[in-house]
């Protein structure tokens, strides 16, 4: 059912058929769509409906576009969802996170290749022991990206969550015996960074058989403070918007090699 006033437009994304490409860049922040768009060719703006502004372009001669996806997993499985009726079936997004391994700096990259479901919205969709994994044709796009850009990056499993206090304030918190062991839990598995989206993208992407990964700024990282080590904090968003576009690239010229567009 579609509740929109134009039966024409997705309810939530305000998209109509065609004012979207194949490829989607997904930042979460609405304001950061504007700055994404300025790496297209000719980009326009096509929709700013609640949380979710998008803009298309071009790259390479074929239509991208950005959509912004708000915080946490439910709005961006509504855009997800959404986008993919509206005709794309390729994803990146583009966000930022809280690194966690100790080898993680601020400033690097993460290429989500899986994501820990700490997270609500996907158990909506699939049981929980179903893995939140990545395509591996867009991780392949990102690692190449990046190593060309010569970017400091990781690729590995990050963390999505639902609460951004219950990370950074979680011994507040009535239920932080869970929350403490859980996180310890992360940092013995390597688990590099944590976030709020991914997870739910990769487990709504499975089920819609479409393609997507993540590429992530490191903010900070918590835990390297604790340890005394060198810990600013970085906000520049332009080396993994960067990544993503080179990534989209990349994905266009093989898809262009296997006829696919």
């Amino acid at each position: 059912m579609n509740y929109s006033e134009d039966p024409n437009r997705q309810y939530h994304i305000q998209v109509a058929p065609g004012e979207v490409g194949k490829y989607v860049i997904l930042p979460g922040d609405p304001k950061r769509c504007k700055k994404i768009a300025e790496h297209l060719d000719d980009a326009k703006l096509v929709a700013d409906s609640r949380e979710f502004v998008t803009y298309t372009g071009t790259l390479n001669g074929v239509k991208v576009s950005v959509t912004s996806t708000g915080i946490g997993g439910p709005s961006a499985a509504i855009a997800l969802e959404e986008l993919v009726k509206a005709g794309a079936d390729t994803f990146i997004r583009v966000g930022t996170s809280g690194g966690i391994d100790l080898s993680v700096k601020s400033g690097d990259l993460v290429i989500a290749t899986g994501a820990v479901r700490m997270e609500g919205t996907s158990k909506e969709y699939a049981p929980i022991e179903y893995p939140a994994v990545a395509d591996i044709e867009v991780v392949n796009a990102l690692i190449g990206a990046a190593k060309e850009m010569c970017v400091p990056y990781h690729a590995g499993v990050v963390e999505s969550k639902d609460s951004f206090y219950g990370q950074h304030t979680p011994e507040s918190k009535p239920v932080s015996y869970e929350l403490l062991n859980k996180w310890e839990a992360w940092k013995r598995m390597g688990c590099l960074a944590s976030e709020m989206e991914s997870a739910a993208l990769y487990i709504v992407g499975s089920y819609l058989r479409v393609r997507i990964g993540t590429v992530l700024l490191v903010m900070a990282n918590q835990e390297r403070a604790k340890e005394g080590l060198d810990n600013p904090v970085v906000h520049d968003t332009e080396l993994p918007i960067k990544t993503a576009v080179e990534a989209i690239r990349s994905l266009i010229r093989e898809d262009r090699k296997k006829q696919k567009i």
